[in-house]
């Protein structure tokens, strides 16, 4: 900048730079105002840029207060004006720039603002479409401000500590072949090669494994990743971004150790008040998930942990559940401590609550005196009522819920919504602190029930546990894989794998969900040709950038964390898109519409 502060047109600062030690300078700062406060005699100005906000004042007697007095919010203007110290009383201690104002000499209005759709001053709330539709305004508002910065901030972090660790980054193709991740791809037509596609890549995941292949050792990339899938409020429809890591000649611990100080080092740089799970993380495997917490996505931030009590029913005087027992199902019991002391209404609340997410209801016990009270009580023996406390680890004035189900998986999975329920009617989740733990040994295959057949459990291309011994060797849904998934208060992070490097195995893991030799090669020629030439041992993960911010910014959607978010239907308000071609460019691209016809209207309409 030049010597002469008031040289530059725009500004000689910006607006969250002065200080007590400017009063008496003359300055220029431009920005948006952001809110205007008419006091009579003076017109205060709150004038903003990316920096931070000062306090602008004009006195009634100046000309330029009808042109102060008639720009609008948001509109854009250069002030110049001499720093003045604000009276003690009139101190905001909120502000950077708090103890000082400037008092306007000369004011340009920059960009006038016409009427805002929506407030960018204060914290009103407005309808989500209106906010994607002007989300340029949205994005001034500071929560959301706040979010994106953070967003940038954590990318730039997670930049830094990869190269320290020795990563090297790469930028993998947008426009490639269709993978095999499991969603729909985005297909781009071809105009040079009628009738063919690019897809965009759901992953590079075949990618980052031909360049393990090639030699080079540890890789990663903030990756966009494309899928036509449907929104979630943790997941984007269209578009998302990942942290791509994959490491050569490692093994599971090598990608955990690689990045376990990444995911702590971030998380514990951005957590304000809040703690962080010191690593080693916690290594939970996938049976002892769904058996301890209902989920393979476990919240150890709720310390209810489920247990097995389908023993202390098989062949008791409690009939629903014995015949449960004996027909070979579970029963599940959730801890519910404290709870004894609760009114029959809060049982019934729950019972209630289990019938409408499709359940038969919700049995419970109270321990009390040393004994059980509640229906179930009454029908059960006092030996096998002590041994539910005992396994549950409860003691007098708790309670206890149960799931019953002739299905484990059925089971397993509603004891973990109970867990949840339960924990959140007895405000027992632990505040401020982020919990990470691994999931591992996944089931390399599992059972369709509507089939009967064997279906890969979670990712095909994963190495089984045990290699091609366990393959042709093992009952197939007795083998475990080396695939896991990083987990933090209960929100998947990324899921992960020691790759599958050779083809003899690829072979044999493809053949036995029925997979011809020749099918494997026309569905995954590119690879397995690569790996015919050499492919060392590898594997990797990838966890969500957006997710990280999300659990960082302390928000429950991740549209809150994203720039541009598209809306719940993959549509992009602001820009109107996806949006109608022309006849030229159908003909140009060499392909034709076949729209879906529209809807007949009922006649009584």
């Amino acid at each position: 900048m030049s010597s002469d502060p008031l040289n530059h047109p725009y500004r000689s600062h910006t607006c969250g730079e002065l200080r007590p030690a400017d009063e008496g300078s003359h300055v220029r700062l431009s920005g948006w105002i952001h809110r205007k406060r008419d006091h009579g005699n003076l017109l205060f100005i709150d004038l903003r840029d990316h920096y931070g906000l000062t306090q602008c004042v004009i006195d009634v007697s100046s000309d330029l207060f009808p042109v102060a007095e008639r720009v609008r919010a948001e509109s854009v203007v250069t002030v110049e004006g001499k720093v003045l110290r604000r009276t003690q009383e009139t101190v905001n201690p909120d502000l950077p720039t708090g103890e000082v104002e400037l008092g306007i000499e000369k004011i340009h209005v920059e960009a006038e603002a016409e009427v805002l759709p929506i407030q960018v001053a204060g914290d009103e709330e407005f309808p989500e479409d209106l906010r994607l539709k002007y989300r340029f305004l949205d994005l001034r508002r500071e929560s959301v401000r706040k979010n994106i910065l953070l967003r940038s901030h954590v990318i730039s972090s997670i930049r830094r500590r990869m190269t320290d660790a020795g990563f090297v980054e790469f930028q993998t193709p947008i426009l490639t072949a269709s993978s095999p991740e499991g969603a729909r791809d985005y297909l781009v037509p071809s105009r040079i090669h009628p009738g063919k596609f690019y897809a965009l890549p759901q992953a590079p995941q075949v990618f980052k494994q031909l360049l393990m292949v090639a030699g080079f050792d540890r890789y990663f990339q903030i990756a966009p990743c494309f899928r036509d899938e449907d929104a979630r409020a943790d997941r984007s429809p269209g578009e998302f971004y990942q942290l791509d890591v994959e490491m050569a000649f490692c093994t599971q611990e090598d990608v955990f150790n690689a990045l376990e100080p990444i995911l702590w080092g971030v998380f514990d740089e951005f957590r304000g008040e809040r703690s962080v799970t010191a690593a080693p993380f916690p290594r939970i495997a996938f049976k002892d998930a769904m058996m301890k917490y209902g989920s393979d996505k476990p919240d150890l931030r709720n310390p209810l942990i489920i247990c097995d009590v389908t023993d202390a029913y098989r062949g008791s005087n409690f009939g629903l559940f014995a015949k449960i027992a004996e027909a070979g199902g579970v029963v599940r019991a959730i801890p519910a401590p404290g709870a004894g002391s609760k009114p029959r209404s809060f049982f019934d609340k729950l019972n209630d609550w289990a019938r409408d997410e499709g359940q038969g209801g919700l049995g419970y016990i109270v321990f009390e005196g040393g004994e059980g009270k509640g229906p179930i009580a009454r029908n059960l023996e006092p030996e096998r009522i002590r041994s539910i406390r005992d396994a549950a680890g409860l003691d007098d004035g708790d309670a206890v819920f149960f799931v019953a189900n002739k299905e484990e998986n059925a089971a397993a999975e509603f004891a973990g919504v109970v867990r949840t329920r339960v924990c959140d009617e007895l405000e027992l989740l632990e505040q401020n602190t982020f919990k990470f733990c691994w999931i591992v040994d996944y089931p390399m295959y599992e059972l369709d029930k509507k089939t009967g057949k064997i279906e890969f459990s979670h990712n095909p291309f994963s190495m089984p546990q045990g290699g091609l011994l366990a393959l042709e060797g093992d009952n197939p849904l007795d083998v475990l894989a080396y695939q896991y998934d990083i987990v933090c208060n209960g929100v998947e992070l990324s899921s992960g794998a020691i790759r599958n490097h050779r083809p003899d195995i690829m072979y044999k893991a493809f053949e036995i969900v029925g997979y011809s030799k020749e099918d494997v090669e026309a569905q995954f020629g590119g690879m397995l040709n690569a790996f015919k030439y050499g492919a060392p041992p590898h594997g990797g993960s990838a966890p969500g950038i957006d997710r990280i911010v999300m659990l960082l910014a302390d928000e429950p959607n991740i549209r809150e964390v994203t720039l541009f978010p598209m809306n719940q239907q993959a549509q992009d308000l602001m820009l109107d898109a996806p949006a109608p071609i022309g006849p030229e460019r159908y003909k140009e691209l060499h392909i034709k519409a076949d729209l879906p016809k529209p809807k007949k209207r009922d006649a009584a309409e």
